[in-house]
């Protein structure tokens, strides 16, 4: 018996043990949940395939002035680790060891990154920054014996 159509009648049996079935619903719903679970199967083998079979866009190419693009699946955004995230249930360090990118690489587009520094800078949060460091500097000191 195969794997999938064991794990097909071991839900089968479980949906039988709680709730009353007749012999039709048992059959027709052991044939929905195989052609289930062997649609489940495909996808997976292509997905992995997909991954396996290298970038899709060159490491020159994915990161672009304006945008960032996926090198899994090709699409383009102004940052990748939410992206990667949600369609690729990846982390970025697993990306960057997948595609050999260095750390020093940021995954978000040039000029997304200057204009939230820019924007950091304009609101004064590099000021704000040292002043919070320089007081609890000043406060730490400790008196001696």
């Amino acid at each position: 018996m195969s794997e999938l159509l064991q794990m097909a009648k071991d839900l089968v049996e479980a949906q039988a043990t709680s709730r009353s079935m007749s012999t039709e619903e048992m059959i027709t719903s052991l044939s929905e949940i195989y052609k289930a679970l062997q649609g489940l199967s495909q996808d997976q083998d292509v997905a992995g395939e997909a991954a396996e079979a290298g970038p899709v866009v060159s490491r020159k190419k994915a990161f672009g002035k304006d945008k960032v693009y996926c090198m899994i699946c090709g699409e383009g955004m102004k940052t990748l680790s939410r992206h990667l995230r949600t369609k690729h249930e990846m982390t970025p360090s697993d990306y960057r060891k997948q595609f050999d990118i260095p750390s020093s690489q940021p995954l978000a587009a040039r000029s997304y990154s200057e204009t939230r520094r820019q924007m950091a800078i304009d609101a004064g949060l590099a000021d704000n920054l040292a002043k919070a460091r320089a007081a609890r500097k000043g406060g730490r000191k400790k008196a001696k014996k």
